[in-house]
């Protein structure tokens, strides 16, 4: 008869789980999914091996080197996911650009969700079942989305559906996860909003970013306040004035506008020589004036 998973040495911890891991999956797999599931464990960065077939082998060298600078200061706050394969081995799932970088930061250890193999319908149900707890925080709710949708292949319509929630709710979340580090950190600590988070997250340009940002935790802007600032900062610019006339034909623009009594006419003029006289009006009295200048 198997022995029963020892529930106690799982209460403990990933640590105390890892410590007899082959017996523990062995007696009881669904318990191990689960508490994997939701425990993240630091592994060394030298007992992690790329996935050999990873269909992505390309990374720009100065985003892995940007990413890199930035873990060197905050560490890496998103999981990556490996696969136990034996004592002290395990083998990445996803996350390789985050690896990569955490490598060239010279981190000797990085935060993991655990796989075991042929555990996806367990894992799911485990992601499924952790996302409904009351005390997540945005990011962490974002993290388990991506994770659904990497790890159990997942389409957002599907997705959406498993978990009793919008497409819209989800893509907002993920979107979550392309913020840099420090606005990561805010969220998960509370002090910006999912409001503040997804308005950041519309704002491309990285120096508009982290000024707002800035600007929200030291003034405790309200998300309706940051929605303003953004809404004006991105605003449609101001149309470039007409290029100045040259000086013979703005003579005639002069003569023209004396002779009609208004400076709203114009003259435009092309680069090939060709323009047009126009002349706006507000009124049918303003028309009878211009008029009046004809027939005198």
């Amino acid at each position: 008869m198997a022995k029963k998973v020892d529930k106690q040495n799982l209460g403990l911890g990933i640590r105390a789980l890892l410590t007899n891991f082959d017996e523990q999956v062995a007696n009881d797999q669904e318990s191990v999914v689960k508490e994997l599931a939701h425990s993240v464990a630091m592994i060394p960065v030298a007992e992690i091996e790329v996935n050999p077939f990873q269909p992505r082998n390309v990374f720009n060298q100065d985003a892995l080197e940007e990413l890199a600078e930035s873990l060197r200061v905050h560490g890496l706050i998103q999981p990556i996911t490996v696969r136990r394969i034996g004592p002290n081995t395990y083998q990445l799932i996803s996350g390789e650009r985050r690896l990569r970088a955490s490598r060239l930061a010279e981190l000797a250890e990085v935060p993991a969700y655990i796989r075991i193999a042929n555990d996806q319908e367990m894992l799911e149900m485990a992601l499924i079942e952790n996302i409904q707890r009351e005390n997540l925080n945005a990011i962490e709710i974002a993290i388990t989305y991506q994770r659904l949708k990497e790890e159990c292949h997942l389409a957002d319509e599907t997705l959406a559906d498993r978990v009793g929630k919008k497409r819209s709710t989800i893509t907002n979340h993920i979107r979550l996860l392309k913020l840099p580090p420090d606005i990561q950190q805010a969220i998960k600590e509370l002090r910006i909003s999912m409001g503040h988070a997804r308005a950041l997250a519309g704002v491309e340009e990285y120096a508009l970013r982290d000024s707002l940002f800035r600007q929200t935790i030291r003034e405790e802007l309200s998300v309706r306040a940051l929605e303003n600032l953004i809404a004006a900062y991105q605003s449609p610019k101001q149309k470039k004035q007409a290029p100045r006339l040259p000086d013979d034909y703005d003579q005639v623009q002069q003569r023209f506008r004396s002779f009609f009594g208004t400076k709203k006419l114009i003259v435009k003029l092309s680069e090939e020589g060709k323009g047009q006289i126009s002349i706006p009006f507000a009124s049918v009295d303003e028309l009878n004036q211009l008029l009046e200048c004809i027939d005198d």
